[in-house]
């Protein structure tokens, strides 16, 4: 999956976590696109800028939470 001729897509689970996956193969169960396709370094660029909290949403929630 490192081929520099390769296209990949963003994808972002529930937990609004991201990752990189080659647009030929099918998005994998509980995740989903986010509308960013690219080569590898436009994508890692687009997921740097966007994911600046690398916590699981649900974690965020329950540090944010009042006790």
């Amino acid at each position: 999956m490192d081929d520099e001729d390769t296209r990949y897509q963003v994808l972002v689970n529930d937990e609004e976590q991201y990752s990189l996956w080659p647009v030929t193969l099918d998005v994998p169960p509980g995740w989903r696109p986010v509308g960013k396709e690219g080569d590898r370094q436009e994508c890692m660029s687009y997921v740097d800028e966007v994911w600046t909290d690398m916590r699981p949403r649900s974690l965020r929630e329950q540090m944010d939470a009042p006790n």
